[in-house]
């Protein structure tokens, strides 16, 4: 009976034991999901983000963006400042100096900003998941010394882009060179067929570009197999022939008339106006955004709004040495939010806020910036999102995959902050007016290596 008894009690107790654990609620674990931020802490916040007109219609995204974020985190307030790009740079700079920049920046990684101490690594608010999403190397783009700053909205991509009557008119295969790539050899022998004098007496150019940045070499020494000035350890590389092969490459172009004899003193909308009227067959520095504003000119031509011919667009790969295999090497990077923390600011709460909102700007919705710029998704998502929706043509856009694989790295986002500032030192003191002299026919490629090298050496070593 006394047996009996215990026994009763005993199971009474077990069966309390089961039924608390039964009601006891399962907490989830940490980037398990959504249900990891239910449980953040939901005071009020406001989260700071600076902005730039992205695309034309960038400001109605980003509005867009907002709303479905705060249909989830309604306690999170977003407020945003679209800035031109004209001024914003310098006003991002002086709110940056002063200790308060806004939690989130649109631009590119730039160890300068590591070295103040205010950009808000994110790594630990980075799930698998959301890693999983990126493309291959396109979270790198956003990376300094290892850490994760920043997350990309897209990949910039620089080509060269061509007017499709006049390489049609010298009867150039622009297919083969899209799929294949071309060599510096391949594109003067078209050069020689798209030079001409047309039937108002003025020059139509193979290529057009800019002096007036250092772009144009950029791309040329990148196909050279230089993929900087210093390597991705730090170390000076411009001391072979890889450097005085691609200053004569350029002299070249200059030299017989291939581009105009004053592109030294030509400004990017004098070589914009030179393209649009039929000068030149192919302008450089050309992104994949062509496509649509060159299709909106167009429009504007059949308006009435706009004189001129109306021009097919054809992007193109940057050509290479000989010596560098493959499709080429494409100039180009990351471009999206960056975190920063204000000085003194010691809430971690608004740090993982700030998180979730650079998140939600950079998530699948926001694809459509890619999109609208013609360019190649960074994330699984937004491809997903968009598919069947691309504003690019075809034709153009298998060739914008094509140059993101090819991408070079970032060599400023490898080296120390201090040998990326001796870095833009050499370029706006040595790199710029050496390339100009070049382009001005003052100095020759030899003497211009020789100078390249002699202060390169002094300066990064």
């Amino acid at each position: 009976m006394k047996f009996n008894k215990w026994l009763s009690i005993a199971m009474i107790f077990v069966f309390v034991i089961v039924a608390a654990a039964c009601g006891k609620k399962e907490e989830p674990a940490p980037g398990a999901g959504g249900n990891t931020e239910q449980k953040q802490d939901t005071t009020p916040d406001t989260v700071k983000v600076w902005t730039y007109p992205v695309h034309g219609k960038y400001e109605d995204d980003i509005k867009v963006l907002i709303s479905e974020f705060n249909k989830t985190y309604p306690h999170i307030k977003v407020e945003y400042e679209v800035l031109s790009w004209a001024e914003g740079p310098k006003k991002f700079d002086v709110a940056l100096n002063a200790g308060n920049p806004p939690d989130l920046y649109f631009g590119g990684m730039n160890g300068q900003y590591v070295n103040t101490g205010l950009a808000l690594p994110i790594d630990s608010y980075l799930t698998d998941e959301i890693k999983k999403d990126f493309l291959p190397g396109t979270l790198d783009t956003m990376k300094f010394g290892g850490k994760q700053y920043g997350l990309p909205l897209y990949q910039s991509l620089w080509g060269w882009g061509a007017n499709k009557r006049i390489l049609d008119e010298a009867g150039i295969d622009y297919k083969k060179i899209q799929d294949n790539g071309w060599t510096w050899e391949e594109f003067l022998s078209v050069s020689k067929k798209l030079n001409k004098t047309l039937p108002d007496g003025t020059q139509q150019y193979a290529l057009v570009t800019d002096g007036t940045s250092l772009d144009f070499l950029d791309m040329v020494t990148r196909n050279a197999g230089l993929v900087d000035a210093v390597d991705e350890k730090g170390n000076f590389i411009w001391n072979d022939n890889k450097i005085t092969d691609a200053l004569k490459f350029i002299n070249t172009l200059v030299k017989d008339g291939y581009m105009p004899k004053e592109t030294v003193a030509l400004a990017p909308a004098k070589r914009t106006e030179m393209f649009y009227a039929g000068q030149a067959a192919i302008i450089s520095k050309a992104i994949p955004y062509y496509d649509v504003m060159i299709a909106n000119r167009n429009k504007d031509i059949d308006a009435g709004k706009v004189k001129g011919e109306k021009i097919e667009y054809i992007q193109l790969p940057v050509p290479h040495s000989p010596a560098v295999s493959g499709y080429g090497v494409t100039t180009g990077g990351g471009e999206g939010y960056i975190a920063f923390t204000q000085k003194g600011q010691t809430n971690e709460q608004h740090k993982k806020n700030t998180f979730l909102v650079l998140d939600s700007l950079t998530g699948a919705l926001a694809g459509n910036s890619a999109n609208e710029l013609c360019l190649p998704f960074v994330r699984t998502s937004q491809a997903k999102a968009f598919e069947g929706k691309g504003l690019a043509k075809e034709v153009n856009f298998n060739v914008s995959k094509k140059m993101r694989e090819t991408l070079a790295p970032q060599v400023a986002l490898t080296i120390d902050v201090d040998k990326a500032a001796k870095l833009k030192q050499y370029r706006e003191q040595v790199q710029k007016p050496n390339f100009q002299a070049l382009l001005a026919g003052e100095k020759t490629p030899e003497a211009v290596a020789e100078d390249l090298k002699t202060k390169g050496q002094q300066m990064l070593r």
